[in-house]
């Protein structure tokens, strides 16, 4: 792959794109706002998103997509999930032929309960081992410091994915690839929600052996629901699914995690997205669709359920800790 788009020039796709160029691959940064584009072309920086963090001269940017996508052998999509069709079909007019088109964001969608794969091969009507995902522990600031982190690319053409790996890999940032699609975006979306979980306890002033517990049950209500959806259970354990989900749980970076805390605090959830300046969450949202989408397979989720219950339907934190804590005993 000689040169990659990226679009979307929020701290996620930002990073990612100053990885594509530290590998070495010239590489093109579509921004919503033409002021975001001049402001990374001319001073090397995207301040709003990264701020204190210079950008590789190898990247440019534009507020063009069809022009970040000109002549790109991957096309890599960096907006959150619930906004991805809208602009996907938009941009599908563009899209290169025959390129690699890859999904950043985690997370199931809402109403059609797809998975971001699933979305770009309906909506660019292109063949599914044409399309790939990345996940991993991976919270943009830390990469962006070039603090060292491991990833994984699913897609189900492994040529296509060792080729992404090659055009992504850097001395800070290791790339392993894998051929299970479903498992690596079920433990990306799942990781959002049980990180709302986590944060929600912290937030009531619960501590490490709480966390724990929530991500360990978490993991394992993630892992039966991909299983049942043809996940092999062994994704869970790697990189897509415990890495991302510990990173996620545990950090102050994870927007999910410090979200939850504001819920665990007794904040509604107006008054949390204000504070987070008017952005939800992906778990928020994911919860609902993830909810659906187990009982659609009958797949029991307690955690994401008692998450969804907070968010959407009044619970109290209180009641939910109650709830999980009382449910019927029965063996691991």
């Amino acid at each position: 792959m000689r040169r990659l788009a990226v679009l979307g020039a929020g701290s996620w796709g930002t990073t990612f794109a100053k990885v594509v160029a530290d590998a070495g691959r010239p590489v093109t940064l579509w921004a919503r706002r033409p002021e975001v584009a001049a402001e990374i072309n001319e001073r090397h920086a995207n301040p709003e998103y990264l701020p204190g963090i210079r950008l590789p001269e190898l990247i440019t940017a534009t507020a063009d997509a069809a022009e970040a996508m000109d002549g790109a052998d991957a096309v890599v999509f960096a907006v959150p999930s619930q906004t991805l069709r809208k602009n996907l079909i938009g941009w599908r007019d563009a899209l290169p032929p025959g390129a690699t088109l890859v999904s950043l964001a985690k997370g199931v969608e809402l109403g059609s309960l797809s998975r971001m794969s699933e979305v770009i091969t309906e909506v660019a009507d292109v063949p599914a081992g044409q399309v790939a995902v990345v996940s991993g522990p991976n919270l943009a600031r830390e990469i962006a410091e070039e603090q060292p982190t491991a990833t994984v690319i699913a897609c189900t053409d492994h040529g296509r994915a060792v080729a992404l790996q090659l055009a992504c890999t850097t001395g800070y940032f290791r790339v392993y690839t894998n051929t299970d699609l479903v498992g690596a975006e079920l433990g990306g979306a799942g990781k959002n929600v049980i990180a709302l979980a986590c944060g929600i306890a912290a937030g009531m002033g619960f501590g490490d052996n709480t966390r724990a517990s929530l991500i360990t049950r978490g993991l394992a209500e993630t892992a039966r629901l991909g299983v049942r959806l043809g996940a092999d259970p062994l994704t869970f354990a790697g990189l897509a699914g415990l890495g991302d989900l510990v990173a996620t749980c545990s950090s102050s970076l994870s927007r999910n995690r410090s979200f939850g805390e504001r819920l665990g605090r007794g904040e509604s959830l107006a008054e949390a997205e204000a504070a987070n300046h008017g952005q939800v969450a992906e778990g928020v949202k994911s919860c609902v669709s993830i909810c659906e989408l187990a009982a659609r397979h009958e797949v029991d989720v307690p955690i994401a359920d008692g998450v969804r219950r907070v968010c959407h339907e009044g619970m109290s934190a209180a009641a939910m800790a109650k709830q999980l804590i009382s449910r019927t005993l029965k063996p691991e």
